[in-house]
């Protein structure tokens, strides 16, 4: 392992939704340099029928990853700051105990606990109010689902979004860091603080739910405990932009002025841009767009789809039969296979749970008069592909909420290591796609945490940083007539296909 031994050592501590990872970043000034030093999955963990986060063996990985730093910062980092998935949450009480392993957002109580919201509000207000896709996920609906614990709840219980539930146990300070909030179906995305009208819907008391602060802030040190457990002096804890896609987008290296739109490409790919204030229309709701907070006061205007998550079932279920592969190796199978011949929605409902995902594929396709995968390269080609395809008809729309063409497609994240997927994403789309950084979420973290000690201070000095420190691989588009024909194909075989009550998209 080679780290920097000059500069300002910082530590990213990045929880996503399959795996996390601990990053040390070294900056001295105009680069950043980036070394992985602790990885470990994340598994969540089914008991009594319900599914949960195992938030005890997280924060055990977290502390091991703190601990690995010590050889190349002289005892401690200079800060360090945490960033997760969207959505979910753990409650605190007034001593400091965790009430309960925080549940994970596949878990089934979600769905009958957003019909109970929607039937005192109605769907067409609540995105109005809140700019945020209807989806099951939400925490407005996980917190509908918590009725038992509202009714024990006192007025000393706090609700803690997971990086703040991690910060909450690093530094004691109990806070909601804004972009990770943001993608709660809570905030008032004009006024980027709680809404309190939403907030009346639910049972709980509106002391559980903690001031907001803005990314950037420092919130406080290590406590004293943990400093003595990990034998090293205490160091400041910040609230970067912990909500992960948020903390990507903030290592976009676009230039000024540049006209493109995003993906953070990952278990989920979210694709959007960034604008300076919401756009919250009926098109946009139709279109199951969603508005949330990025750094800067920005908003980051996007669409969830699901991603990687389909080749990521495949690839649990192909191991539960006895059949190892790496995505490296998937990647392969699928590039040495021909163009797909049938095409799924990676949006379809039926997708979202954990299970077998070959035969949901192959069901779908029967259902839809296409062609079935037969093998395992067939399926996953057709994963890559409709994910492509996806990716295309999203950036249509997008470019028809804004009203003007987009010209690039940056994409960042672990899965711009498929270049596969990179090369039909400019093919499919007819645009250059600009692929990294791939720790595009540590990154972001890191620049921001040299942001909030005064070491850069806009946007165009951090995304000048990581040109510098990490230059993009460019797609250019081939072939466009044909795969074209192929994206007009895919929208015709999705024409009909079902959408859950989270995503109603009036465009298909």
């Amino acid at each position: 392992m080679s780290v920097e031994k000059n500069g300002l050592h910082m530590l990213a501590v990045d929880f996503g939704a399959s795996s996390g990872r601990t990053v040390l970043g070294t900056f001295n000034g105009s680069r950043l340099a980036v070394e992985e030093i602790h990885r470990f999955s994340n598994d969540p963990v089914r008991l009594g029928g319900s599914l949960h986060w195992d938030f005890l063996r997280l924060f055990h990985e977290m502390l091991q990853g703190i601990r690995a730093c010590k050889p190349f910062t002289a005892g401690a980092p200079a800060s360090l700051a945490v960033d997760t998935w969207g959505v979910d949450y753990g409650l605190v009480d007034g001593r400091g105990r965790l009430l309960g392993n925080p549940y994970h957002y596949r878990d089934s109580r979600n769905e009958p606990a957003m019909r109970r919201v929607l039937n005192r509000i109605p769907e067409e207000k609540l995105y109005r109010r809140t700019g945020i896709q209807t989806q099951s996920i939400n925490t407005l609906f996980q917190l509908e689902a918590e009725r038992e614990a509202a009714s024990g709840a006192g007025e000393d219980v706090r609700m803690l979004f997971m990086p703040d539930l991690f910060r909450y146990y690093l530094c004691g300070e109990i806070s909601a860091e804004y972009t990770i909030a943001s993608t709660s179906g809570l905030l008032d995305p004009q006024l980027r603080g709680w809404d309190e009208e939403v907030l009346a819907l639910l049972p709980h008391p509106r002391a559980m739910f903690p001031s907001i602060v803005m990314p950037g802030t420092a919130t406080g040190s290590l406590r004293a405990a943990l400093a003595e457990e990990l034998q090293m002096s205490s160091f400041p804890v910040v609230a970067a932009a912990s909500h992960d896609t948020a903390s990507a987008v903030v290592s976009v290296p676009a230039q000024a002025g540049g006209s493109y739109a995003f993906i953070s490409c990952g278990t989920w790919s979210l694709m959007g841009v960034e604008t300076e204030r919401p756009v919250i229309t009926e098109q946009s709701r139709k279109l199951a767009f969603t508005n949330e907070g990025g750094a800067d006061g920005r908003i980051r205007l996007q669409k969830n789809i699901m991603g990687l998550w389909l080749l990521q079932e495949c690839r649990r279920y192909w191991e539960l039969e006895g059949e190892t592969l790496t995505f490296g190796d998937m990647q392969a199978m699928a590039a040495g296979e021909e163009a797909a011949a049938a095409y799924v929605d990676p949006e379809d409902p039926v997708f979202l749970a954990p299970g077998n995902m070959p035969e949901r594929i192959r069901s779908r396709c029967r259902q839809t008069g296409q062609p079935v995968p037969q093998t395992k390269a067939q399926l996953i080609r057709c994963i890559v592909e409709s994910l492509a395809m996806k990716f295309s008809q999203t950036l249509h729309e997008i470019e028809e909420l804004l009203g003007r063409r987009l010209d690039a497609v940056h994409m960042v994240g672990g899965g711009i290591r498929n270049r596969l997927l990179c090369q039909l994403t400019a093919n499919i789309t007819g645009r250059c796609v600009i692929a990294g950084p791939v720790e595009a979420t540590a990154v972001g973290s890191l620049l921001m945490q040299a942001k909030a000690r005064g070491e850069l201070h806009t946007r165009d000095e951090m995304r000048q940083v990581v040109l510098a420190s990490f230059p993009p691989d460019v797609y250019s588009p081939e072939d466009t007539g044909r795969w074209q024909e192929a994206y007009a194909r895919y929208r015709k075989i999705n024409a009909n296909a079902h959408h859950s009550e989270r995503s109603v998209n009036g465009n298909d």
